[in-house]
């Protein structure tokens, strides 16, 4: 038999990294970036008020107060996005929104609540639009409080300066990463794609969610679980509905989904009864290896490459336990592996076991048990039985809790290692 290791080694050797492309912003979510990404301009590029108010000279507001207030001539409007700025002189201010550019002559902002907005009365809690009140922009402003010089004003680079490191190679693009591309006038970016992904499930006795139960038959679970993890994983995920127990219909699908699929995942068909179909399908050409390995579950796997672009191939068992945990531990790290990551598993802590007796484990075997763990009190309890078919409890579990293949027994308050899946 094959250790858990070993055959993650073999995947991992075989499976490269995807040939980046360039992509426009928003199809590069998710995507990892393959080069450093430098700022060809300030950011912001222009000094800019961070509030709405007026723009005004500090010495023209020196000793204000509500009782004593400075009194200035309103010269204008500065909106966000203006050209042709006023320059305010001394005894004037510019009325200005948040963004706007800071005008020549001014040095500092005060907030529009520091003063009485141009109305003569009391403190104002806002400005009146432009287009309803247009004679807001001129006659006086009375302004209650003095103003630093700066003060509410952001100064040009003051988020990133021109040449500095936008973003480096190995980032992984989220909304926050985009939205930095954008602000520096990036359209495009050079990344690896995200990992397009066929999962496919096999068996006659399957019926899609939704659908009757006939005698014998059972809801298809399993694609819908791996399509949903390759996506958490940050690939593309492509669901093909159940193949029945046929191997020329099964080779026939996986030859019309070469086309998409930068990886195909199957679930079913791989042990040793008369109907595993797709070891028959996938064996006899020698492009898939099919192995037993020293783990509970998922002993049967399969790996091999398929089609004329030998895109990688993994077969995983049918339970769903089974299925589920053989893609955390192998094709999740397949996937990040196309995608270019070079952080491949999930974290692993180390975490004591809480259980109401031992538990057992077979002989020379790896067992990974479903448990919930407790980063607060670093402990981890078992959900459920060891059985592959337990998908319930694989719903309540957030981790893996891993017993070695030399441990037959682990008792309560045995630490172990732990895989965490949240």
């Amino acid at each position: 038999m094959w250790s858990v290791d070993e055959h993650l080694a073999d995947i991992l050797a075989t499976v490269r990294p995807l040939e980046p492309i360039e992509l426009q912003l928003l199809d590069a979510q998710g995507c990892v970036l393959v080069e450093d990404v430098t700022v060809p301009a300030a950011l912001p590029p222009f000094d800019n008020s961070s509030m709405d108010g007026y723009a005004v000279r500090v010495a023209d507001v020196a000793g204000a107060t509500e009782e004593f207030p400075a009194v200035l001539t309103v010269i204008g409007d500065v909106a966000a996005g203006a050209g042709g700025l006023p320059t305010v002189g001394p005894g004037e201010a510019a009325r200005i929104m948040t963004g706007a550019p800071l005008p020549p002559g001014a040095e500092a902002v005060v907030p529009v609540e520091w003063t009485d907005g141009g109305t003569g009365g009391g403190a104002a809690a806002g400005m009146r639009s432009a287009r309803t009140a247009p004679e807001g922009a001129g006659g006086t402003v009375r302004v209650h409080r003095s103003a630093e010089a700066r003060a509410h004003v952001r100064a040009a680079g003051s988020d990133v300066k021109a040449g500095e490191l936008a973003l480096a190679a190995g980032t992984v693009l989220g909304p926050p990463q985009i939205g930095l591309l954008a602000a520096i006038g990036r359209g495009t970016v050079k990344v690896r794609p995200r990992p397009r992904v066929v999962v496919v499930s096999t068996g006659s006795e399957l019926v899609q969610p939704g659908e009757e139960l006939g005698p014998g038959q059972i809801h298809d679970s399993n694609s819908f679980a791996l399509a949903a993890a390759a996506r958490d994983a940050g690939a593309l995920a492509y669901r093909v509905g159940a193949v029945t127990d046929d191997a020329d219909a099964l080779r026939d699908m996986i030859e019309d989904q070469l086309i998409r699929a930068d990886l195909i995942v199957t679930t079913g068909g791989v042990s040793v009864g008369a109907y595993d179909v797709v070891k028959e399908a996938l064996s006899a050409d020698g492009q898939v290896d099919f192995r037993k390995l020293a783990m509970q579950p998922g002993k049967p796997q399969g790996f091999g490459a398929v089609g004329p672009e030998q895109v990688p191939l993994l077969a995983l068992p049918g339970n769903p336990v089974s299925s589920y945990v053989s893609f955390e531990l192998f094709v999740r790290p397949a996937i990040r592996a196309l995608r270019g990551l070079e952080d491949l598993h999930r974290p692993r802590v180390r975490a004591e076991l809480t259980a109401d007796g031992p538990l057992t484990s077979p002989a020379g075997r790896r067992q990974f048990l479903r448990g919930t763990y407790d980063a607060q009190a670093g402990t981890v309890t078992p959900v459920g039985g060891a059985g592959s078919h337990l998908i319930a409890a694989l719903a309540r579990a957030d981790a893996l809790i891993v017993v070695p293949e030399e441990s037959e027994s682990v008792a309560p308050g045995q630490e172990l290692d732990v895989v965490l899946l949240g």
